[in-house]
């Protein structure tokens, strides 16, 4: 039997239903790739299968026992405790009871995770970064070890280094996995199978992402062939039925009836949801130096951010910047922009810059304003590459409707919000673009749309990323945070940095949740090891995988009502067996740390 099966379910808020007589199963061992439109109900699926909510028609079943684990898009509001008591939380509610030997199960799982994630359990959750209570929210949904593991959006406000360690950590640990994300480098590596929610409809794609897109591609072009010949024949139809009197005398009744029928089908067709028209507002061209900073250095509270940093950005450069969370990027962005002074070191501008900014956390909105008057104030007219167009048509190129604009921005989603933010900055004029983290909530269409703009965008741009391949498609340099306040500089994209960059990783004391080798996972030849020493780096994940494979069956074995049952020696001996392979396996953890640190 599958773990899931989902049989002609529909749900609707109102409007056409979201989710339209759908059908899936989900296998054990299946990592699914969740893909479609802002709006078009991956969420809503993702709560019908997590039980957050019942589908209006149809029916949900599940394997007997199985576990389920959801990660929202967004951190919950009001929760507060130490973070070994939110990921206590989250990890009880996958379980149905709350025995004794239930919670002595549990609880060496969630230190486990905790000392992987390196989070303090004793920190208090409420007084995290974005990036660090997203770490916790995660550790919370693996802790519990689940059969069908919900993931949405995973990689908001994780760095790149967490990217990294959540991809392996999924890669080996993560039973059954239902994803959805707009980071396409993450849904590459993860997926093997796509499903794609498409106006109310799923459609199931047994391959990787990039198959998809070219099958994907072949199925766009036969639908729209189908449609266009189906259209001419109503057309056809249509002027027969209107021709006059002599032609009515002679009618088919049959021809009438199928007639109808058409109608009734192309009435019922759900067209493709709007694709998001932008353009960048052009304004007068720069002078040709942008920025020239020299031996910049800022330190706050002892903690050194920046360690004579210097640069020359010119005219025309794409450069993309790229650290860990809390490494200073959005400081180094400040003091380059003039907004905060440093230390040490002189920051000169270039003549004639027209600078617009994409603030990540959304500052730049205000909530209780209306999307209309967030853009163009109180006016109705919006002036753009000198035409002249009404705020409403303007926002509706960001599929936004005529009562969306009215309403405040409040009531928006997180996808929404950035398109909102979008609209605002590209209807400035500007030579000198900044972009903090422009993709989070944003659909794959609308971020390769975004690229293109980028790529074809003549003034001067700067880019805060965490989406590999974003940065991949957009920058012609990069500034890397390698720690201690160093600032590298490379030429190229994000794969020319690793092939460029020693073998180090983006790391700090504090955010270190994974090593990013430069090259490839495998650790590399280092003369800082021994021959044995690297001998033992390249087996100890394999050795990691079947301790924990001997963990979980234990684990199993003792969630068995039998196994209490036995004699008292037998659970006796299984408990000191569980508790020595708990410390080998930490152990292993600690080596590994150990001999990957010797190779920086």
């Amino acid at each position: 039997m599958a773990l899931l099966s989902i049989r002609g379910v529909s749900i609707g808020f109102g409007g056409p239903c979201v989710l339209d007589q759908i059908n899936l199963l989900i296998e054990q061992g299946e990592r699914v790739g969740l893909l479609g439109r802002n709006g078009s109900g991956k969420s809503t699926l993702m709560r019908l299968i997590s039980r957050e909510l019942l589908p209006d028609e149809g029916d949900i079943q599940y394997r007997r026992g199985v576990k389920i684990a959801f990660l929202q898009q967004e951190v919950p509001q009001r929760l507060n405790g130490k973070i070994f008591d939110v990921i206590a939380k989250e990890v009880g509610k996958q379980r149905e009871s709350c025995d004794t030997e239930e919670e002595w199960k549990v609880l060496p799982q969630i230190d486990q995770m905790i000392s992987r994630m390196k989070l303090d359990p004793d920190a208090d959750f409420a007084s995290l970064s974005a990036g660090l209570k997203r770490r916790v929210m995660i550790a919370g949904c693996l802790a519990g070890n689940p059969d069908i593991l919900l993931l949405d959006e995973p990689t908001n406000h994780l760095d790149i280094e967490a990217m990294h360690w959540l991809e392996e950590f999924l890669l080996r640990h993560a039973q059954t996995l239902i994803f959805v994300t707009h980071d396409r480098f993450f849904l590459q590596r993860l997926s093997t199978r796509i499903v794609e929610l498409d106006r109310g409809n799923l459609a199931s794609w047994c391959c990787d992402y990039q198959t998809f897109l070219k099958r994907k591609e072949l199925e766009i072009e036969s639908e729209t062939s189908r449609q266009i010949i189906f259209d001419k024949k109503l057309s056809r139809e249509e002027f027969w039925i209107r021709q006059g009197i002599k032609a009515r005398r002679t009618r088919n009744k049959g021809r009438i009836k199928a007639l109808q029928q058409m109608r009734a089908q192309r009435f019922a067709r759900r067209e493709c949801t709007g694709r998001v028209r932008m353009q960048l507002q052009h304004s007068e061209i720069s002078g040709k130096l942008v920025i020239d900073a020299q031996g910049i250095t800022y330190a706050y509270q002892d903690d050194l951010y920046i360690n004579n940093f210097s640069t020359t950005i010119m005219r025309g450069d794409k450069v993309g910047i790229i650290g860990y969370n809390g490494s200073g990027k959005s400081t180094l962005l400040q003091i380059l922009l003039g907004e905060l002074y440093p230390d040490q070191g002189t920051v000169r501008h270039g003549t004639q810059l027209k600078t617009a900014y994409f603030d990540q956390l959304r500052y730049q909105l205000d909530e209780q304003k209306t999307l209309q008057e967030n853009v163009a104030d109180s006016s109705h007219i919006i002036d753009i590459n000198g035409k002249q167009r009404h705020i409403v048509s303007y926002l509706q190129d960001f599929l936004f409707t005529p009562e969306k604009s009215r309403s405040p921005v409040r009531y928006l989603s997180g996808g929404e919000r950035n398109r909102l933010m979008l609209a605002k900055l590209f209807a400035m004029p500007s030579n000198f673009l900044i972009l903090d983290e422009p993709t989070n909530d944003l659909d794959v269409e609308t971020v390769e749309l975004l690229e293109e703009v980028l790529l074809n965008y003549q003034g001067t741009l700067l880019l805060v990323s965490h989406d590999r391949m974003f940065i991949n498609n957009v920058v012609t340099s990069t500034l890397v945070f390698e720690g201690k306040g160093k600032i590298s500089e490379y030429v190229g994209n994000y794969d020319d940095w690793l092939s460029q960059a020693e073998p180090v990783t983006l790391n700090n004391a504090e955010n270190n949740v994974g090593k990013i080798e430069k090259t490839k996972l495998k650790p590399k030849r280092s003369d800082k090891l021994s021959y044995n020493e690297q001998r033992e780096l390249e087996t100890l994940p394999q050795r990691i995988e079947n301790l924990e494979t001997q963990q979980r069956q234990l684990y199993q074995m003792m969630a068995d009502p039998a196994f209490y049952q036995s004699n008292s020696g037998r659970i006796a001996n299984t408990k000191v067996q569980l508790a020595a392979l708990e410390n080998e396996l930490k152990d292993a953890y600690q080596r590994w740390e150990t001999l990957e640190e010797k190779l920086q």
